[in-house]
């Protein structure tokens, strides 16, 4: 990944920003029309700045996931489907589109979106890293500096990160109180089970940072999952079980006995408000399972 630290603004010699691809990106103005990734079009509308349409990725379907879509429903947002289906018609039925956002968890391409779609439109493309080589704090900091780009003002962030760091200060006294273990997992059916490696996955990662006692599923190929069966994930015996809660995963097939299950989105928006809202409902999960420990 290119450590670019894009910035942005617009003045009289127009706009600029600098994605986590390395890409340069330039306008005559700064960009008002925005398409985005579901996760960034959420995380941006946290921020200040109102997508005009999102689509999904390749897990997706035609409808809007709600578990990724924080507050793009409420706020009347379209949703255009998955990614990579996108035509040049549909994206032009919206009208003038100044840019897209998307995010990359390599480092070399965009996630969601095929980028010839963008150059066909003659519009840029912004991918923003999400992957875990990042800090979850940088991932949020670089999602606010493309929002300032943007226009949007610095309360909101302002407002929210404030809330973050109550909640990072509620999962700390929660973990500190109840050592709690937990299990974070993505279901595949009744055969298979992927486990969460939590140094792969920022957000884990930070709460492993804040004290919360991640399982670690064991040895096996796959950097952020270990792909194995529903006994194994049984006999690691955590006492918290973090389920991927998105519509294209599958629910738990098996709890270990007396574990307590808790939903978790492993495309939280990269915002101060959304993360502030995980770890808060994460702290109070902590606290009533060790409470009944």
């Amino acid at each position: 990944m290119s450590d670019a630290r894009g910035t942005g603004g617009a003045d009289g010699h127009g706009w600029g920003f600098t994605d986590d691809l390395g890409t340069a990106l330039t306008a005559a103005r700064r960009p008002e029309r925005v398409v985005a990734y579901v996760r960034a079009g959420a995380a941006l509308l946290d921020l200040g700045v109102r997508p005009v349409a999102v689509y999904g990725s390749g897990h997706d379907g035609d409808l809007l996931d709600p578990v990724k879509a924080g507050g793009l429903a409420a706020a009347g947002v379209p949703y255009l489907g998955p990614g990579k289906a996108l035509d040049e018609a549909r994206v032009r039925r919206l009208g003038e589109v100044d840019l897209i956002v998307d995010v990359t968890y390599d480092g070399k391409s965009p996630y969601a979106v095929d980028g010839a779609l963008a150059e066909r439109l003659g519009v840029p493309l912004a991918a923003l890293s999400v992957g875990g080589e990042l800090t979850l704090a940088a991932i949020v900091d670089r999602f606010g500096a493309l929002a300032g780009a943007l226009g949007a003002q610095a309360a909101p962030g302002g407002r929210s990160t404030g809330r973050l760091g109550d909640a990072e200060a509620a999962v700390r006294a929660a973990a500190e109180r109840t050592g709690v273990r937990v299990l974070a997992l993505s279901g595949a059916g009744p055969e298979q089970v992927h486990l969460a490696r939590p140094h792969a996955w920022p957000e884990l990662a930070r709460l492993a940072e804040l004290g919360v006692r991640f399982v670690d599923p064991g040895p096996g190929p796959g950097a952020s999952w270990l792909t194995t069966d529903w006994e194994h994930a049984v006999g690691l015996g955590p006492d918290l079980v973090l389920f991927d809660s998105r519509v294209n995963a599958v629910p738990p097939h098996a709890v270990p006995p007396g574990a307590r299950p808790a939903p978790w989105n492993p495309e939280t928006p990269p915002s101060p408000a959304a993360c502030a809202r995980f770890f808060q409902d994460l702290a109070a999960a902590l606290e009533d399972e060790g409470g009944e420990a």
